[in-house]
């Protein structure tokens, strides 16, 4: 294994005259009359390590297997380096090649390669400048998150993956079961949930929000960080079929509240990921958006603009567009729509508040002029909503009303007895909200389509590695 201080972005900064070993996969090799430059990474630094490794120190036949791709681990001392772009290199007097990448078949040659064409690379991708970039990026951000939540006093908490409810009411849900349904239907017999391995219908979650309102009435500050899931048809740059959730719940919480944490959560994030990876951000913005940079700060120098919905309607309807999606009060609020009001008409971050009722989710406070919900989106530049949350329900009765209200839709009373008790026994005005995390990856990293910034992407079609 890699000891502390030997990963690559250590070595670049220490001395020369030190002894040192590195460990890691060959990006390039070039070859002099009598030395042999090897340029050398782990994952660890956008920069890479230069190995200088002079002819005879290894058998010909072992530097014709370094090769871009080969796994290789070196000793040698630290030298100080008349290249550019690094201060030392490492002199190699051992070096050990632990995999060999046939140069003829290994598809990550030196070249720059159209992501499109990587996208079905998920094993090697990786290796790449521009994703191993992007998930240093990744890595940094899920860092930030808990440090913010954390140093607030917030309890972290384990939603369950699998639910027996749709916290959203859409219906767009993965069903989980055991049973052996090619059999059920080769014998032509009906499928029986009670029979299933948890004796009813299952589903893999699409929202931890519920269980967190069930610790927020204990913990009173809470937040789940985790995978969750919708079954949408959605071919587009912006969807995914599995994707990561933030969502912090907080008792003695009302809208106004709930704004103010997440304006400052958004802002926490960038400047941890702008201290933490500026190397990385420098590198995507130099290739995959100039811009990056005046995005970022202008999110972190800026007091958000907060208007109702239906100002921004009648903001949309005034701007005198010709709109792919006609605006009109009562509708939700399309990309385009979004993207103007935060890129051409303030541009900056907008929250938007007081959603028309019949277009949010039934738990959502209703407000008293009773037509809109005490409901908010975060609004970015380029990506649009980033964050959705609300004051939620606390009242016991309008609750109630409003589940059976959706009972048409699906929603069964009896499922959701225990979110009532909630409201039963202690309940609290409370609120909270969601970040989609890749939806915040694409807008620190500039990358255009949401495959590109998380491992392994989940879509129609596509369930790969």
């Amino acid at each position: 294994m890699i000891q502390p201080g030997n990963y690559v972005r250590d070595l670049l900064r220490r001395a020369p005259g030190d002894t040192v070993s590195a460990k890691g996969w060959v990006k390039t090799r070039r070859d002099g009359k009598s030395v042999h430059f090897i340029q050398l990474n782990d994952g660890s630094s956008p920069t890479d390590l230069q190995v200088v490794l002079d002819a005879g120190v290894v058998p010909p036949a072992v530097v014709a297997s370094i090769t871009t791709g080969a796994c290789i681990s070196v000793e040698g001392e630290l030298v100080a380096s008349l290249g550019k772009g690094q201060a030392v290199e490492l002199k190699a007097k051992t070096l050990v090649v632990h995999g060999a990448a046939d140069p003829e078949e290994y598809p990550l040659q030196k070249k720059k390669h159209n992501l499109e064409t990587l996208r079905p690379l998920g094993h090697l991708r990786a290796r790449t400048n521009t994703f191993s970039a992007v998930f240093r990026v990744r890595n940094a951000l899920c860092r930030a998150i808990h440090q913010f939540f954390q140093e607030r006093g917030f309890l972290y908490v384990h939603a369950p993956v699998i639910s027996a409810s749709d916290a959203e009411g859409a219906g767009s849900m993965f069903q989980v079961t055991a049973l052996d349904l090619d059999a059920l239907t080769k014998q032509a017999k009906p499928v029986d949930f009670e029979q299933d391995f948890f004796g009813k219908r299952t589903y893999l979650t699409v929202s931890g929000q519920l269980e967190a309102e069930i610790f927020a009435h204990a913990f009173a500050n809470v937040y789940t960080f985790g995978p969750t899931f919708r079954a949408e048809n959605s071919n587009t740059p912006r969807h995914l079929a599995e994707f990561y959730m933030i969502e912090p719940e907080m008792a003695f919480c009302d809208l106004e509240d709930n704004q103010d944490l997440a304006e400052a959560f958004l802002k926490s994030q960038v400047e941890q990921v702008l201290r933490d990876c500026r190397p990385d951000l420098e590198f995507l913005s130099k290739w995959y958006d100039p811009d990056l940079f005046k995005n970022l700060e202008t999110l972190i120098n800026s007091s958000f603009e907060r208007i109702s919905y239906t100002e921004a309607v009648a903001l949309l309807q005034k701007a005198g567009r010709n709109w792919e999606f006609p605006v009109d009060w009562g509708t939700d609020l399309q990309s385009e729509h979004e993207r103007y009001l935060t890129e051409e008409l303030f541009r900056k971050p907008v929250i938007v508040t007081g959603y028309p009722k019949e277009i949010k989710a039934f738990y959502m406070r209703s407000n008293d002029d009773g037509k809109t919900v005490a409901a908010m989106d975060v609004l970015v530049p380029r990506i649009g909503e980033i964050i959705g949350g609300s004051q939620r329900e606390e009242r016991y009765d309008v609750l109630l009303d409003k589940i059976r209200s959706h009972a048409a839709h699906g929603m069964k009373e009896e499922a959701y007895w225990w979110y009532l008790d909630l409201r039963r026994f202690g309940g609290v005005e409370h609120a909270g909200f969601g970040m989609g995390f890749e939806r915040m990856m694409m807008y620190l990293t500039g990358m255009k389509n949401i495959r590109d910034v998380i491992p392994f992407p989940r879509t129609p079609g596509n369930a790969e590695f």
